[in-house]
């Protein structure tokens, strides 16, 4: 949260009942409220790239199910799709459109590994276009049924989309095909009448050439486009004004922030969304420095009484935890990303102090655990032990009983081990419960050996049986 010009982080932990999330990159993400007004918002999480470099076809659904003044704990669970199942895929878009009282998921564009018949050696890990269907995905059901519309004919990725009631703006991408940025503009309509649902979309003059840009919403009826980039190695300098009207948008560039040297020299900028008209920009520090893995960030505000205000910096600054020769390399500047209401901290709360009492009992959640009497991982260590994860000790979930979480390192457990036991459906316990597990397991049933009887032995030249 940003107070003051201040940021403010809160703990963030996940429930017993939550599946696990992997850390994704370049996942699709959008906010989801149901019908009822009852129901809570959502988050809901799509695609992306896993920590061993696979993509991801899932999707999760977030939900606050606690909040205080110390910290924010989450429900993750995952969504099983049926039908048309949108492919593996990063770089695309997710969006919510509502129609006649109805929900609905739209997903477009993104990237996705060739198919596994051409892919060798060589081009194990090379990329193409997804085919330019449009995806609408029922939340409630799980159904996915695929559209092809004869007005998209290219398949993009690192777009900007836009949605409002029951059309989505598609704007700018990158064509990984043609290697060109071409300045789209779609307007994408859904209807979700009784029956089967109408979608139709109409190419509109006036588009933008941008990937990778930034969103934010300034009014009910304005957002504005920050950051991105115009050609490869050059950033997009200029922010647009996007006003929406009934059915037609316009698109007017906005005076351009006085942005920092430091900015404008940097090759590469990332960020995301912090509600309320502002946005948050990360760029990497000077490799000349003593700390060469420093990363500095500004806010800068676009709501319309703070236009010409110049973005501020903090004085704190954030180091990589990645060693830069494993990671792999920026693609489309989308390093990180992350979603905030104008409200997401509620009250108006100074910055408080730590306090012991606030705190729940976490000895049996999350990471941050002793899953063992032997156990010897250090909560303040943030280096991984597998290659399957980037930051966090590998864990694995013991069935015995109600079941509870151990590291593979406690354990133990070959990084092969540990794939096989994840990918399989088989159950799995941890060293001091696998001989109880194994007493309860009913032991196979031997059938008697069936012995031959022994023929009497004649001793030649005599008649006695021996």
């Amino acid at each position: 949260d940003i107070k003051h010009n201040h940021l403010k982080l809160k703990p963030a932990v996940f429930s017993k009942d939550s599946c696990y999330l992997p850390p994704l990159r370049y996942p699709a993400t959008c906010t989801f409220k149901g019908g009822l007004e009852s129901e809570k918002q959502q988050y809901i999480i799509h695609g992306g790239k896993t920590p061993n470099n696979e993509l991801s076809d899932k999707i999760y659904v977030m939900s606050v199910v606690c909040k205080n003044n110390k910290k924010v704990t989450f429900r993750c669970t995952e969504k099983d799709l049926v039908g048309d199942v949108p492919e593996a895929r990063y770089g695309h878009s997710i969006d919510v459109v509502y129609s006649r009282g109805k929900s609905m998921g739209v997903v477009f564009g993104g990237r996705s590994y060739i198919p596994s018949a051409q892919r060798t050696t060589e081009k194990w890990n090379s990329v193409a276009d997804c085919l330019p269907h449009i995806f609408l995905v029922d939340f409630e059901f799980g159904c996915s049924t695929s559209y092809i519309l004869p007005e998209l004919q290219d398949g993009l990725s690192f777009h900007v989309s836009i949605a409002r009631n029951d059309t989505i703006y598609i704007l700018g991408g990158h064509s990984l095909a043609n290697n060109i940025r071409p300045a789209n503009l779609y307007r994408i309509r859904v209807d979700l009448p009784l029956g089967s649902p109408a979608v139709n979309c109409t190419v509109l003059p006036g588009g933008i050439s941008v990937s990778s840009a930034i969103l934010t919403q300034t009014n009910s009826d304005e957002f504005v486009i920050v950051g991105g980039y115009q050609l490869e190695n050059q950033k997009r300098m200029v922010c647009n004004i996007i006003s929406l009207e009934g059915n037609k948008i316009e698109i007017r560039e906005m005076e351009t922030p006085d942005w920092t040297p430091d900015i404008k020299h940097s090759k590469i900028w990332f960020g995301s969304n912090m509600g309320n008209g502002s946005v948050f920009l990360g760029i990497p520090g000077d490799n000349k420095q003593a700390v060469s893995e420093t990363f500095y960030f500004y806010m800068l505000k676009c709501a319309e009484d703070d236009v010409n205000e110049d973005q501020k910096t903090f004085t704190n600054s954030q180091t990589s935890t990645e060693d830069p020769g494993d990671s792999t390399p920026f693609e489309d500047s989308e390093e990180f990303c992350f979603s905030a209401e104008a409200n997401s901290f509620d009250g108006d709360d100074e910055f408080d102090t730590y306090n012991e009492d606030d705190e729940e009992d976490e000895s049996v959640t999350g990471y941050w655990i002793t899953c063992c009497s032997t156990c010897d991982v250090d909560i303040n260590t943030w280096v991984p032990f597998y290659s399957t994860e980037l930051n966090k000790p590998a864990m694995i979930y013991c069935s015995h009983g109600d079941g509870h979480w151990v590291h593979a390192q406690c354990m133990d457990l070959a990084e092969r081990t540990l794939i096989q036991l994840s990918e399989g459906s088989s159950k799995y316990y941890c060293n001091e419960h696998v001989k109880i597990a194994r007493a309860l397991q009913t032991p196979k049933r031997v059938l008697p050996l069936k012995k031959p009887p022994l023929k009497p032995l004649h001793k030649k030249g005599s008649g006695k049986i021996l």
